[in-house]
């Protein structure tokens, strides 16, 4: 609930500008009077049930629905149902009325949409410590369990969120980073996997323009620099392309589009190239209109559409072969549909040009809603029982009620990022399955009788065992035998939900009772060391075993189940020892709260980084990057954990830290040199490691260093790049 204060005549002009911007949105999704009519009753109801209420930013509270609302027709083109739930979303949790006052005055329907959105609000706000089964996974259990009953609420929310983000600069910190970093590790891959392209990027530049701030506002202003020294050359690339599209007799449109902030932070971290260096920092969209085209030039087939626009174009500009990505062919498995190529412009500049029909772009831009309407009204394609099959497979997952909570957010966040792969069956039918499954997993894609009689596989005609990674293309042929049943030993190479489950399921009944044995292997081997087995001993342990993220009953269970032999006891634990004093060696206080603080090894943070802090269950805090992706994962867990150092004032402090910068050029006599002497007698900065090679006169490798602060490291990087032949200088990850 927000703040209570009278308001104002401008609040009360700002509130019907607002919502007349929502009715004029509305009006185009509303099929007749009756439903306009439905959705200003809803206004009126929610702006009563909020009067007089303020949100963080001070704003009146009703602003807040009404925009997630207007992102709900705008951005997701859902209908007056919809639009009515989102301006009535917050009114059960936040003031006295209930659910059956909804149901009342508008609808079954209306009311189990606010039903499902009250209910994951509850979960989502809850930060009761008693609580820590992970608030945030049981909440997206019951967000993906709304798909049983109807995606709508699931898209709501989605709104919700990302008007949540849009104004997430009136919240504290430690709130907002808790919320961004949910929306990354849940609603962002949730808004890719239903194909809301606009949600998602808008969402990913908000949580960069927060985790990263300096890195946001550098690549932003060189977007707007590079736009206005580019406009004329991509204007002059159009023309030739209008110009023939127009001389064969296609109906078309031409849109201009530049890489998100985000895509492109993204692509130089992944790819370790500099801002210059993405090449496909500029799109054209060519949107057709298929059913005009059709009539008029005789072409009936969307993709036949695409690939005589594609030969087209490419017979007027040079294309990158291996940049063509067919997604009319094999679309991905949020339905989206498009031909993309990279062309080379007369002016020397990579273009990337992305070829789709009207009704592709809608799909592109509204996801599921769009993918849904076009179904109805009788465009369905082979390609649209994609989204269907994704929504089969997450059922599947949440129903089996032996699978952990945490476990189930990492589960269903890892399928949500997957991609799919096209392989076929002996006989040549054409199977699609996920992008790095194996052999066993495409064996339980058929049947589970298959994959639990599996014993290895033909793959192009030749023998491969079952862990075997499939490729696209592949052929592949299972061999089973009758005697043969599932092993947990499986569950270390299958990749699909699907495969796990079955495997889960069918050693469920033995899992306990290997806990149980494992426990008391793990106590006796203990004992005969002289050790005994309590909560400091297997926090050792298991961080000498690299299972500190895991719950002892994962180790018990390896244990019983002899995954994990106990022969080398006394090195694992003089290992987590080892581990825990290199941990606390490099402990590091960065405020006067008087905790002792440690610098996560995965990120390698130095002061002048962005950083987020957690509370480890030996008192100790845990230093991350903001952007650090085992940072979000535990602040979408473990919100109640998150605290906010501050970097302290460390002039004159001989501390140093470990970072690697990576380094790309022209070889020549003395090069080493150079960079050495600058970093070791100018900057007077350790150098640990130096890992460079050089091949046909080119150059590249990293420097580990030690350096005091992030401001030195930018210096040091700065003067790097103007040695004469270095090319290209980046931070990147020590591991």
């Amino acid at each position: 609930m927000g703040k209570i204060s009278e308001f104002n005549q401008q609040d009360y002009e700002v509130i019907a500008r607002d919502y007349a911007d929502l009715k004029e949105a509305a009006r185009k999704r509303c099929a007749n009077l009756d439903e306009l009519e439905i959705v200003q009753k809803a206004f009126e109801f929610a702006n009563l049930a909020h009067k007089g209420v303020r949100r963080r930013s001070g704003e009146p509270y009703i602003l807040h629905p009404i925009a997630v609302a207007k992102i709900v027709v705008s951005n997701i083109g859902l209908g007056y149902k919809s639009i009515v739930a989102a301006l009535l979303h917050d009114v059960v949790e936040d003031t006295s009325y209930t659910v059956e006052d909804i149901r009342n005055l508008f609808g079954d329907k209306v009311a189990s949409l606010v039903d499902g959105l009250t209910k994951i609000k509850t979960v989502l706000d809850n930060e009761d410590k008693a609580a820590q089964k992970s608030i945030q996974a049981e909440n997206f259990k019951r967000i993906l369990l709304t798909l049983n009953n109807d995606v709508r609420v699931v898209l709501i929310k989605l709104a919700d969120r990302l008007h949540n983000c849009r104004t997430i600069e009136y919240m504290p910190e430690h709130k907002r980073d808790k919320i961004l970093s949910e929306t990354m590790v849940v609603f962002i891959p949730l808004a890719h996997r239903l194909g809301l392209y606009e949600v998602k990027s808008e969402m990913e530049n908000i949580w960069l323009r927060y985790k990263e701030p300096d890195a946001y506002n550098d690549i932003s202003s060189k977007i707007n620099r590079n736009i206005t020294d580019k406009e004329k050359e991509i204007n002059e690339f159009i023309i030739p392309i209008d110009q023939a599209l127009k001389k064969s007799g296609f109906k078309f449109e031409i849109k201009k589009r530049v890489k998100s902030p985000y895509s492109i932070w993204h692509k130089m971290q992944t790819k370790g190239v500099t801002f210059d260096q993405v090449y496909d920092l500029y799109a054209v969209r060519i949107i057709f209109d298929a059913e005009a085209n059709g009539k008029e030039k005789g072409i009936e087939s969307e993709r036949d559409q695409c690939y005589h626009i594609f030969s087209i174009i490419t017979g007027i500009y040079k294309y990158k072969s291996d940049r063509v990505r067919d997604w009319v062919k094999y679309p991905k498995n949020n339905g989206y549909e498009a031909l993309h190529c990279t062309l080379m412009s007369n002016t020397g500049i990579w273009i990337e040009v992305q070829i789709r029909s009207k009704r592709m772009n809608d799909i592109a831009e509204k996801g599921i809603a769009a993918h849904w309407a076009y179904k109805k009204d009788g465009f369905a394609q082979e390609s649209e029982s994609e989204m269907d099959r994704w929504i089969s497979k997450v059922k599947e997952i949440l129903v089996n009620p032996d699978v952990n909570a945490l476990d189930l957010l990492d589960l269903i966040h890892n399928d949500l990022m997957k991609t799919d792969i096209m392989v076929f069956t002996p006989k040549g039918d054409q199977k699609s399955i996920e992008k790095g499954a194996t052999a066993l997993d495409f064996a339980y894609a058929i049947h589970s009788h298959i994959g639990n009689k599996a014993i290895a596989a033909k793959v192009n005609l030749k023998l491969v065992p079952l862990s075997y990674v499939l490729n696209t293309g592949d052929q592949v042929e299972i061999i089973t035998a009758e005697n043969e049943a599932p092993k947990s030993e499986w569950l270390q190479f299958l990749t699909t939900s699907k495969a796990r489950k079955f495997v889960l399921d069918y050693i469920r009944s033995e899992r306990l009772e290997s806990v149980k044995k494992g426990r008391n292997m793990l106590e006796v081997a203990l004992n005969a060391i002289n050790w005994n087995l309590d909560d400091k001993t297997l926090h050792i342990l298991m961080k000498g075993l690299g299972l500190l993220e895991s719950r002892p009953e994962e180790l018990f269970y390896r244990v019983g189940e002899g995954i994990i032999k106990l022969d080398n006891l006394n090195q694992d634990l003089k290992k987590g020892i080892s581990r825990d004093k290199k941990e606390s060696n490099k402990a590091v206080k960065i405020d006067v709260t008087g905790s002792r603080y440690v610098i996560a090894t995965c990120c390698n943070p130095i002061p002048g980084d962005s950083v987020i802090g957690f509370v480890e269950p030996d008192g100790n805090i845990s230093i991350h990057k903001k952007t650090c992706s085992i940072a979000n994962s535990l602040a979408s867990k473990y919100g109640d954990r998150i605290v906010m150092p501050t970097w302290e004032n460390i002039a004159g402090s001989t501390m140093a830290f470990p970072v690697r910068i990576q380094l790309k050029g022209f070889d020549r006599i003395g090069m080493i040199n150079d960079i050495t002497k600058y970093i070791s007698f100018v900057m007077n900065v350790n150098i640990r490691k130096i890992n460079i090679g050089s091949e046909d006169g080119i150059f590249d490798g990293y420097l580990d260093l030690l350096v005091p602060d992030r401001k030195t490291l930018e210096i040091i990087v700065d003067k790097l790049t103007k040695i004469e032949g270095i090319q290209t200088v980046l931070r990147s990850d020590l591991n």
